[in-house]
This record gives structure tokens, sequence and C-alpha cells, in this order.
């Protein structure tokens, strides 16, 4: 139980692996903290009501209840890990890839068509094989690999039945020949915590679809790659995804509410991903 009075607030309406670390590391530390369950909040336009909380680390796993929790924090002078802005940014994987274009980073080639007629026109300009992902989601829903016009065309044809405006919006990526995997980062603020290879036998390498994780080296480009994206979305406590192909590395997504069990599993207790996070969240101890 950690001491009374203000402290941080800790965002979850799920407590998953990473929360349970989360709050062992912020016990460790004597640091005073409240678990909020976002589902229970309420708030005026000032902030909410049960603080005042010197800071939130946001840990929400639904994208609409940590955006408005973050804003309506912000409105209260809380600061919020992760913010609001930062939170709009990476849930939208257009606004994402803008912003690491913008900071000049290596991505691959991206279309966006805004209709699923148009997508098959946008498939052709990117050349097969191409990937086609919703705008917002995790763990890999929803993302499909077309290979030749007769798969996409059923793609788009999935996509125009789907009842949300927002998945007729297409959002499409070359496929980059890679290996078996691909590489998580952990940022939080100025510091590379940590990273890990993702291994699978398909496409999508997703610790959450079975993905297998190993440690991986963080070697100056990589680091500097993964501080550079995550500074490009705002900066924070960050999930950086990272492809290895035949130029080198490409930023690929960065994830604001970064799960973190396999990166900690990879790397046992050589690493303290909670503690890290808390140290940014709360401050130097």
């Amino acid at each position: 139980m950690s001491p009374p009075g203000p402290g941080l607030a800790v965002l979850a309406s799920r407590v998953r692996y990473e929360e349970k670390r989360i709050f062992a590391a912020l016990e460790r530390r004597g640091a005073r903290y409240t678990h909020l369950d976002t589902r229970a909040l309420t708030a005026g336009l000032d902030g909410p009501a049960g603080g005042p909380f010197t800071a939130a680390l946001n840990r929400e796993i639904s994208h609409s209840r940590a955006y408005y929790a973050a804003l309506l924090l912000e409105a209260g002078g809380v600061r919020a890990v992760n913010g609001a802005e930062v939170i709009a940014v990476c849930g939208d994987k257009v606004r994402t890839s803008l912003e690491l274009r913008r900071a000049g980073l290596p991505t691959p080639r991206t279309r966006v068509a805004l209709t699923p007629d148009a997508g098959l026109e946008a498939a052709e300009e990117l050349g097969y094989p191409v990937v086609v992902k919703p705008l917002t989601g995790s763990w890999g829903r929803l993302a499909a690999l077309a290979r030749d016009p007769a798969e996409a065309r059923i793609v788009m044809e999935h996509r125009a039945a789907l009842p949300s405006p927002q998945q007729h919006i297409i959002y499409l990526q070359e496929y980059i020949d890679k290996p078996d995997r691909d590489i998580r980062v952990l940022v939080a603020g100025e510091e590379v915590v940590a990273a890990s290879y993702r291994y699978s036998a398909g496409w999508r390498t997703n610790a959450a679809r079975g993905g297998r994780s190993a440690p991986c080296p963080v070697t100056p480009e990589l680091g500097a790659l993964a501080l550079a994206a995550a500074k490009a979305v705002g900066g924070g406590v960050l999930g950086v995804d990272v492809i290895e192909g035949p130029g080198g590395l490409y930023a690929l997504e960065v994830n604001h509410n970064v799960e973190f069990r396999g990166l900690q599993e990879a790397h046992g207790e050589a690493v303290d991903v909670a503690g890290a996070i808390v140290a940014f969240a709360v401050g130097p101890a």
C-alpha cells in the first residue's frame, strides 16, 4: 500500500502483467500512487474529481478513454504520461506516418486512399505485395497482406462491408522483405530502456499473436532511430516498432500504451522495464 496523499495516478481499467509490474516498482520506491479505473472516472472541465495528482501514468487499454482521460487531466494541470496529443498521433497510423516522415526517418513507402475502390489503385501504385492496415488498433487485427490484385480486391470488399466509416479509409504500405522477426524498442523520455526481437513464422510478429521474444542489442543506429521516432510523435513512454529491410532499418509504428511482457521476459531481471517507466513518470527517487 502506498503512502497517503497526492501522488501518481495510474489509469487502467484492466490490470495486466504490465500494470502489476508497475505497481510493484512504485511500491519498491515508496512512491504514493492511486489506481484509477477509467470506467468510473468523472471530471469537470478543470480536471477529474478525486485528485489532486502530481502526474498520471496512462495505462488505459481503451484508446478513447485513454485520450479523453489525458485531455481532462491536462486541463486540470496534471502532467499525463502519455499526453493526449501523443495518444492522438500514435492512435492514428496516418498521423504517425506523417510525423515520422516530417522527421526525415526511414519508413516503408505508404499510400492512403479515402475509399476501398481507390485502395485498389493505391495498391497498384505501390506494387504488390502490399500490407493493408486499419487506421487504429493493435495486435495486428484487421491487417492483411495482399500479394496480387485478386487478393487486394477481396480485402477491399471486406473493408467496404464494415460499418465504421473509418474502416473505409485505406492505409497501405509496401511489404518489406525482412527476416522472420521485427524489433520492439521501449523508450522512456530520452532513455532507450531495452529492445527485443519478436519472431514469428508468419508475416505478423505481434507478441499477442504468439510471437516469440528474444533480447536485441541496442546498436547506435537502432537507438538513434527509436529516440528520433519517439520524439517525432511527442515523446513519453513509447514502444517503437522497427523492421530490418534490404535498405537498413525502418521505423514502422509507435505505440502509446506499450505492452512489455515479451520484452521483460526476454531480458529477465537484467532489465527493469517497469522501474524505468516509473522513474520517468514520477521523476528521480
